[in-house]
């Protein structure tokens, strides 16, 4: 199956780390002006404000407050530390109740002092843990796994399959996962995975950028859609087969992107998601 066009940008997300110099303020009023629908807000970008006005902004604008990035982070050899986490955590989900975001977008994390095994018992007792809070709250949780050169620091959850595991375990309409192509393209299974995750009704969050040849730096050199080797309009397709019927969300880190004028790149990001999405 061949995925429809995207004629309009009446499914587009951007992540306010995407254009990370402007303000969340600033964010919202270019994203508007250039008709973009959603919004995920990064949590930084909230420092210092009051986060039910900047929800309200967001709304008034026209814009979607599709997810708020990010909780995880839970596995740590020292039980201080676990609880520290638990503590984010619990933080994040307030902040998302009073942002009005559906979702916390989950990076699980990892522990290197510890087997990956250890980690991934740490995060599944994490979120079991936060779990009612957000349920009381109204806010899912999205668990997204990462590509495996970050199973050292950042994710012990690395295949699709794992996050969906794991979704299944907990076995709540209050936790599902993230599909995000930088991460997942490389999966054989991840077609599988993907229609694994539709039926069970766990697919909460689509994430697009493209990886570029070569990488420069594993964290901060994604690339525009179209620019690199991910098939990202035939996981399209899979994810859209699977029923998904939510936002492409362009999430792209980029030191090099960083650098240009913002308004030059948000118009390089719609023209790059309408022919290569």
């Amino acid at each position: 199956m061949n995925p429809k066009p995207l004629t309009d940008l009446s499914q587009l997300c951007i992540h306010t780390i995407t254009t990370k110099p402007w303000s969340i303020e600033e964010a919202v009023k270019n994203f508007t002006n250039a008709g973009v629908c959603g919004i995920t807000v990064w949590r930084d970008t909230l420092d210092g404000r009051n986060i039910r006005k900047t929800g309200k902004l967001i709304r008034d604008s026209g814009l979607e407050v599709v997810s708020l990035a990010r909780g995880g982070f839970f596995p740590n050899k020292e039980k201080s530390k676990r609880k520290e986490a638990i503590e984010d955590n619990l933080k994040a989900i307030e902040e998302a109740h009073e942002l009005g975001a559906p979702i916390i977008v989950l990076v699980c994390g990892a522990e290197p002092a510890q087997s990956l095994e250890e980690s991934r018992k740490q995060i599944h007792d994490g979120i079991a843990e936060i779990l009612p809070t957000a349920k009381k709250a109204g806010v899912k949780l999205a668990i997204e796994p990462l590509h495996p050169m970050y199973a050292d620091t950042r994710s012990a959850i690395n295949t699709l399959g794992q996050a969906n595991d794991m979704a299944c375990e907990l076995n709540s309409p209050f936790v599902g996962v993230a599909v995000d192509v930088y991460h997942l393209w490389w999966d054989p299974d991840l077609e599988q995975e993907i229609k694994r995750c539709g039926s069970s009704g766990h697919l909460m969050a689509f994430h697009v950028c493209d990886w570029n040849v070569p990488t420069n730096h594993f964290l901060l050199d994604r690339g525009l859609m179209g620019e690199g080797c991910i098939p990202i309009s035939k996981i399209r397709s899979w994810v859209e087969e699977a029923g998904f019927t939510g936002f492409n969300e362009v999430e792209i880190f980029s030191e090099k992107f960083w650098r240009q004028d913002q308004a030059k790149f948000l118009n390089k990001i719609i023209t790059a998601y309408k022919e290569n999405t």
